[in-house]
């Protein structure tokens, strides 16, 4: 029996039967005229958006039903479905964040824009353009929700050739001619949602981005670069972008700009930290963790190092590029202090115990570097938040490095909903920290911590570097129950 005929409308869709389609797919002959590519192409984009729809039809089933099951087991009301969206994200390899995301578009898919749904489904709109008018309509209510649905996606043909630019404006529009005050008091709302966060960017750069108000915006961008083009007037080398990155920091930090009075220099003659043309960013007395081996320091390896902050998740620089950061740390203008970190021969940072039910001290900063700030739940790139127990205290789980781990908040919390368990892994492959989860569903994902840098099998002591003035007192992750 062809694939084909077996996916009718009575057949129960299973993991072995998606398997099979899915082998099928891989395992076939591409054709060899152009025509015959370019349909393969599109059909295939349309089997991604028909296999996005049922994945919300499944996540609404068991959500569903993981709730019916803890109803009938007495879990409170408001704890129901705790860690529905982690195992989701679980079986997307996606993070938690993403995975609460897909199952609250999952839930309004189904029960409120069925033509939208219907379009996912038949492939005229990928996942993403239909997450993006369920962004649009979240403020109305049901049956004016149901209206721009119906407005916008009752039809397939009228979205032949439609932009995704052009699809957001046709939905807005639609809210808007049926009731314009929710979007009015949405925009209102959105000012308590504006935030700042950190991704990294090639070249051991990273991005810094400011989610603000659209007057706050303008005005901030409109300061800076009214403040940068007034510098550069006044003969500064630099280019605008440049400058307006440096008054960024400067800002922000409270330092002075390079080249404008930075370390007792005047502006004529800006500190010997760059080029002739670019004196250099602001140095930063934050604390920076940078991480890395001591053939890497000393012998100038070329191994990877690791740079971390409180509450920034890692990034991977050259090794050259860390001996600068180290340099820079430890000259006079922005002090530092140096500990190290040993680790045996198979690159597991030593282990440490306390007494104590919550993870702090030295114990604490050996967890955050072994898990190199970011939470170690499969497929999370947050933030720690959490120094959390392996095995939980309150089942004797020891507070040791080997029964400790980073996770987020949202992990954390999803964890400890019924039916989850974990464990260390008793024979970890490459000997690091590794912790195996089983999810209500009986499925089990491995977490491992990273590997500290290196190379394996020429691994040598470790060495931190944290640049800062004064105390070198940290800010920390919230303590573990």
């Amino acid at each position: 029996m062809s694939t084909a005929t077996e996916l009718t409308e009575e057949t129960e869709l299973t993991e072995k039967l998606v398997r099979q389609v899915r082998t099928r797919l891989a395992e076939g002959r591409l054709p060899t005229e152009p025509g015959a590519l370019v349909g393969l192409i599109g059909e295939l984009e349309q089997l991604k958006a028909t296999a996005s729809a049922v994945q919300a039809d499944a996540s609404v089933h068991l959500d569903g039903a993981r709730r019916e099951e803890e109803r009938i087991a007495g879990v409170p009301a408001r704890r129901r479905g705790r860690g529905v969206a982690t195992e989701i994200a679980l079986a997307r390899r996606e993070s938690t964040h993403r995975g609460r995301n897909l199952l609250a578009f999952a839930r309004i898919l189904r029960a409120d824009l069925p033509h939208t749904s219907a379009r996912l489904r038949d492939g005229t709109l990928s996942e993403w353009r239909a997450m993006l008018l369920a962004r649009e309509t979240v403020c109305l209510e049901v049956d004016q929700r149901r209206a721009v649905d119906k407005q916008v996606c009752a039809d397939a043909a009228k979205l032949d050739g439609v932009g995704t630019r052009r699809l957001v404006a046709l939905a807005r529009s639609a809210a808007i001619a049926i009731k314009q005050e929710p979007l009015v008091q949405r925009a209102a709302r959105c000012a308590a949602e504006r935030r700042v966060s950190i991704r990294p960017a090639p070249e051991s750069m990273c991005y810094v981005t400011a989610l603000l108000p659209l007057g706050q915006g303008v005005a901030a961008y409109a300061a800076l670069t009214r403040d940068a083009e007034a510098i550069r007037r006044d003969g500064d080398a630099r280019g605008s972008g440049q400058l307006m990155a440096d008054l960024f920091v400067a800002r922000t930090t409270g330092l002075p700009l390079l080249g404008d009075g930075h370390d007792g220099e005047s502006a004529d003659h800006p500190a010997d930290t760059g080029s002739a043309s670019d004196p250099g960013p602001p140095a930063v007395p934050v604390t920076v963790n940078v991480t890395m081996s001591d053939a890497a320091l000393l012998g100038g390896a070329d191994e990877a190092a690791v740079v971390t902050a409180a509450g920034v998740p890692t990034q991977v620089v050259p090794a050259q590029v860390a001996r600068l950061l180290l340099s820079e740390a430890l000259s006079e203008s922005a002090g530092a202090w140096v500990r190290r970190l040993y680790t045996d021969p198979a690159g597991r940072l030593v282990a440490m115990s306390s007494k104590q039910r919550c993870f702090d001290g030295a114990l604490a900063d050996v967890l955050l570097q072994r898990d190199q700030g970011i939470c170690r739940m499969p497929y999370c790139d947050a933030p720690i938040r959490h120094l959390d127990h392996v095995v939980p205290r309150e089942v004797d789980g020891p507070t040791s490095e080997a029964n400790g781990q980073g996770l987020c908040e949202a992990c954390n919390h999803a964890k400890q909903a019924p039916g989850w368990r974990q464990r260390t892994d008793r024979d970890p492959p490459e000997g690091r920290h590794s912790v195996l989860t089983r999810t209500p569903s009986g499925r089990t994902y491995r977490s491992q911590a990273p590997p500290p840098p290196g190379r394996p099998g020429t691994r040598a002591p470790g060495l931190s570097a944290a640049r800062g003035r004064g105390s070198s007192a940290r800010a920390r992750p919230a303590r573990s129950r």
